[in-house]
């Protein structure tokens, strides 16, 4: 029952993530647009969803290309830099330029010298609120979600077809960057001491390398855990019933999550909120402090964080299944929900 209790806690820890991510993204998005941060000259041009996978494609090659020959530091000082760029631009829209280019170095030396836990969700939350903030201003309805649909399609080809994720997976697990966020299940966990071990890294799909040769190496290889290692973000588990995966969840002290998966549903939430309301939109929007939001952004919530529950269900019984499929899923389904009861037709819906 103990047991049962800390894996609840970690599930909730990854909860209030996503729900961090969201809000400081909708926190983010009229400073963002005033502040002119807006990163396609015609946000309603579908066509920037395709370069944009185009771009994430390059870089899960170059990635791939990098761990091959053993360039490692170099990936992890350019994604230390990239966390860096986006806490600039969300430190920048509330403090005066030096204070937030101060703030922004601190955290990228603290993701150098000291990536605990807690320094890499801290800067995770704020690098993914800056970045579905930067995102939810520069695509537009329709284009946000072609792209959560394309991504979605592409993180199921690659858990179930090509799984070429695998080894992007057991190099970035090692870089102790904010692309994979660590939830402990114990608050003695340090991954600091623990890390990450290659039995521990697994694919898009949550599955260990060799699922028979990691049961032989580990007894924990069946933990539930959700890994993940590229910009997209891929979580799901080993086989096993629902008492071996909290056991081996206990074992191993953390679950890990991608960034990405937070992100990814989140640009749709905060397009809604921009797009139909801060834009020019007819949506009335919600008075909440300090929060620009509406109903389909409301909603768009909602349906994410209700496949995030159904995912980590899932992961909790054993199932291997990609993320994106149910999170972005969720949250476009929330979105039409939300945009059909705010009296849009569905082509304005959808942005045609």
């Amino acid at each position: 029952m103990k047991d049962s209790y800390r894996v609840g806690g970690a599930v909730s820890l990854v909860v209030l993530i996503f729900l961090l991510v969201q809000l400081g993204a909708l926190a983010l998005v009229r400073p963002f647009a005033e502040a002119g941060f807006q990163q396609t000259q015609n946000p309603q041009d579908p066509t920037n969803s395709l370069l944009y996978l185009v771009l994430i494609l390059i870089m899960t090659g170059v990635m791939l290309a990098a761990f091959k020959y053993g360039l490692h530091r170099f990936i992890r000082a350019l994604l230390v830099f990239v966390s860096g760029l986006i806490a600039l631009y969300v430190f920048s829209v509330f403090a005066p330029p030096a204070v937030a280019i101060g703030l922004a170095a601190v955290l990228g030396l603290a993701l150098l010298v000291y990536p605990e836990w807690y320094v890499i969700d801290g800067a995770g939350v704020i690098m993914g609120a800056g970045a579905a903030g930067l995102f939810g201003i520069s695509f537009g309805i329709l284009p946000a979600i072609l792209l959560l649909s394309v991504l979605a399609v592409y993180d199921a080809i690659s858990v179930y077809g090509t799984e070429h994720m695998l080894d992007l997976a057991e190099g970035v697990m090692d870089l102790k960057v904010p692309v994979v966020l660590v939830v402990p299940i114990s608050l003695s966990y340090s991954f600091l001491e623990e890390g990450s071990t290659p039995d521990e890294v697994t694919n898009e799909a949550g599955e260990p390398a060799d699922p028979e040769e990691s049961a032989q190496d580990d007894e924990t290889a069946e933990a539930s855990e959700i890994a993940e290692a590229d910009e997209n973000g891929q979580p799901a588990a080993a086989d096993g019933d629902e008492s071996e995966i909290a056991e081996g969840a206990i074992e191993r002290g953390a679950l890990f999550i991608g960034l990405g998966d937070a992100v990814m549903p989140a640009i749709v939430v905060a397009s809604a909120a921009f797009f139909l309301s801060a834009n020019g939109g007819s949506v009335a929007t919600f008075d909440v402090p300090w929060v620009f939001i509406n109903l389909p952004a409301l909603t768009a919530m909602i349906g994410t964080l209700s496949g995030l529950l159904v995912l980590m269900y899932m992961v909790l019984k054993g199932r291997p299944h990609a993320g994106l499929p149910l999170l972005n899923g969720g949250a476009i389904l929330g979105y039409l929900v939300g945009a059909l009861a705010s009296g849009l037709s569905l082509a304005a819906a959808i942005g045609l």
